[in-house]
C-alpha cells in the first residue's frame, strides 16, 4: 500500500464556541513508538454508540505535508491494546467537524478540543489538496502552529522514542499495511 501525503495546516482555537451545536466524536489515541521515521498511533473513535478504530504509522518529518499509512482494525483489538497502555502515552479528544467557508468547496475544519493532561487545549486542522493552497482564514482560529512541533499529538502524548511496541495481532496488520 502506497503512503498517503497528508497535507495539512494546524492552528490553535481562540474562539471554541464555534462548535456549539454540532456533535462530537470521542477520540482516544495511543502512541506506541517509531517505526523507522514513523509514529504508530492507535485510535479508537466513538460516536453515538459506534466504534471504529485504526492503525496508523505517520512520519515525523517537519513541515505541512507528512506521509501516512492507516488500515481499519478492531475496535475490541484497540481497545485491548489501549487498556494495556500507560496513559502518558495516550490523549483524549472530542473531534468536531465544521465544513470551510463558501470559495474552500470540500474542505472541513476537524477542531479538536483536548481532554486530561491537556484540558483546555483546542487545536483545528484543515487537510489540503495542495501545499500553496490559499486559505482565507476565519475569525474563530487562532495562531498557526503548523510547523511547532509541540502541537503534534505523538509530541502531547509523550510518544516513545524507541522502536515500537507491537503484539503478534497488531503486527499482522502493520505487515499489510506497509505492503
Amino acid at each position: 500500500m502506497a503512503a498517503k501525503l497528508e497535507i495539512e495546516r494546524k492552528f490553535l482555537v481562540a474562539d471554541p464556541g464555534i462548535v456549539a451545536g454540532l456533535g462530537g466524536r470521542q477520540l482516544l489515541q495511543g502512541y506506541f513508538g517509531a517505526i523507522g521515521a514513523f509514529h504508530l498511533r492507535i485510535r479508537l473513535a466513538a460516536q453515538a454508540g459506534q466504534e471504529q478504530a485504526w492503525v496508523t504509522v505517520k512520519s515525523d518529518a517537519p513541515g505541512i505535508a507528512r506521509q501516512e499509512y492507516e488500515t481499519e482494525i478492531p475496535p475490541a483489538l484497540a481497545r485491548r491494546l489501549l487498556a494495556g497502555w500507560p496513559g502518558r502515552h495516550k490523549i483524549e479528544k472530542t473531534r468536531y467537524r465544521l465544513r470551510a467557508e463558501q470559495g474552500h468547496a470540500g474542505l472541513f475544519w476537524e477542531i479538536d478540543q483536548f481532554h486530561g493532561d491537556h484540558a483546555g487545549l483546542w487545536l483545528a486542522e484543515i487537510e489540503l489538496d495542495r501545499a500553496d493552497r490559499p486559505l482565507d482564514l476565519p475569525p474563530w482560529l487562532g495562531a498557526e502552529v503548523t510547523d511547532d512541533p509541540a502541537y503534534r499529538n505523538a509530541a502531547l502524548a509523550a510518544a516513545p522514542a524507541g522502536p515500537a511496541a507491537v503484539d503478534a495481532e497488531l503486527q499482522t496488520y502493520i505487515d499489510a499495511l506497509l505492503k
